[in-house]
């Protein structure tokens, strides 16, 4: 088989042993997920996984260090040269819109928060501690200027994760509480619109 036609089958593999293990991992957390129900999602024998990644710790930090440059990019397209109103609410529709596509993903990264993070540890303390630090100067900024209501900066991008994330993570409980008929997502953005609207108006 040609290296080019194999490079292309194992990269299809991987992405398939990734998104398995996200399904399965969302569902039962990093303890209660197993080899054996990831190969099974991934169409492929155990062994054949074991080619790809030695370990579920292996899988799961793969699954992890993807998803925090997803989970990321919403805040860092912030444009420290922006509206700051406008900017912080297009910040909250990124957060919003990131619940409502990726779901299984929010829940991956809940469960390994709530485990005490000890296979991102290191990322949270280095890249996303950073990115908040470097946002929360531009915030500052704004506020200096007299163009953005002052409030502690930090605890707002805080404020910005619990009430866009909570719609993933808790999707169950929100669908269950709206009752049918209801669009969390569509009703939350206007909600959010308005509240951070009147919190940050200078």
């Amino acid at each position: 088989m040609p290296a080019v036609a194999r490079s292309r089958i194992q990269q299809k593999n991987r992405e398939n042993i990734l998104d398995a293990a996200l399904e399965v991992f969302s569902q039962h957390g990093f303890r209660g997920a197993t080899l054996d129900q990831i190969a099974e999602g991934a169409g492929l024998s155990k062994p054949n996984l074991l080619y790809y990644f030695p370990s579920k710790e292996a899988v799961h930090t793969a699954l992890l260090t993807g998803l925090l440059h997803t989970w990321l990019d919403p805040l860092r397209a912030m444009d420290p040269k922006g509206e700051p109103v406008a900017e912080v609410l297009a910040y909250v529709r990124r957060k919003l819109d990131l619940a409502r596509d990726y779901p299984r993903e929010s829940r991956l990264f809940a469960g390994e928060i709530l485990q005490g993070a000890p296979r991102m540890r290191a990322a949270i303390e280095g890249d996303l501690k950073a990115l908040v630090e470097e946002k929360a100067k531009i915030l500052v900024r704004w506020m200096d200027e007299g163009r953005l209501a002052r409030v502690d900066p930090v605890h707002l991008v805080f404020s910005v994760w619990a009430l866009t994330q909570h719609y993933a993570d808790f999707d169950v409980q929100v669908r269950a509480v709206l009752g049918p008929g209801h669009d969390p997502f569509t009703e939350a953005g206007g909600f959010l619109e308005t509240l951070f609207t009147r919190l940050l108006r200078p």
